[in-house]
């Protein structure tokens, strides 16, 4: 009973501990009111009749999806901030959709895998360490606030990892690669940072750059 109670407590503080640093805002960010829409590469337009999730890379069972497949089965509920890298956060976001570890099982990832690349349709890529990735609140997204993605926003699919910066939330996701070693995704060719991770304010490599000027396409 002993050892029951204090898993339990140690449950409670995890997350009471989770809820505090929701509460706050990581270094050096400012709120925001609106989303703020990027696309480096432009807005492609997806046909979710047509689109893919492929998991490949050190699997022992590559493995695709379908839109269908992914948005009939039961979906999870979070609500998280999102914290673009560009200093600016929008709080209390409600984001629903299937764990990215979930996804990831039936493929059969190998041992040697550590860290992940989020492929896309318009040929954007971001690399997250596995660890985060297999977290239990990092999803694949489906719906912004109970609305399907726009196109803007990444219509079909994006994953969301709360605790990293908002360009490793990935547009238009179609493939998922897990890999043995780190590899340069689209911003870390600029030097930006491998992992990302918002409460270390981990924004560029070596933790010094000069940011690159990015136009925005419209808020939401």
């Amino acid at each position: 009973m002993a050892d029951h109670t204090r898993q339990g407590l140690g449950s409670k503080r995890a997350s009471t501990q989770r809820d505090l640093a929701e509460a706050a805002l990581p270094p050096n960010q400012v709120p925001g009111k609106k989303f703020v829409i990027y696309a480096a590469l432009g807005v492609p337009h997806v046909d979710p009749n047509q689109w893919k999730l492929r998991v490949d890379g050190l699997v022992s069972n590559p493995l695709d999806y379908t839109y269908d497949q992914l948005v009939s089965q039961p979906q999870n509920s979070l609500v998280r901030s999102f914290n673009c890298v560009t200093r600016w956060t929008i709080k209390d976001v409600a984001w629903e959709g299937l764990p990215i570890r979930s996804l990831l099982a039936p493929a059969g990832p190998n041992p040697d895998a550590s860290w992940l690349m989020f492929h896309c349709v318009d040929g954007y890529t971001a690399p997250v360490p596995l660890e985060d990735a297999l977290k239990e609140d990092s999803i694949l997204v489906f719906k912004l606030n109970g609305k399907p993605l726009s196109a803007g926003q990444g219509f079909p699919a994006r994953p969301f990892i709360p605790g990293l910066y908002a360009w490793k939330s990935a547009k238009w996701v179609n493939r998922m690669e897990l890999l043995a070693d780190y590899r340069d995704g689209y911003w870390e060719t600029y030097g930006y940072h491998e992992r990302a991770d918002v409460w270390e304010e981990e924004r560029f490599k070596g933790h010094s750059g000069t940011p690159v000027r990015r136009k925005a396409i419209g808020t939401a």
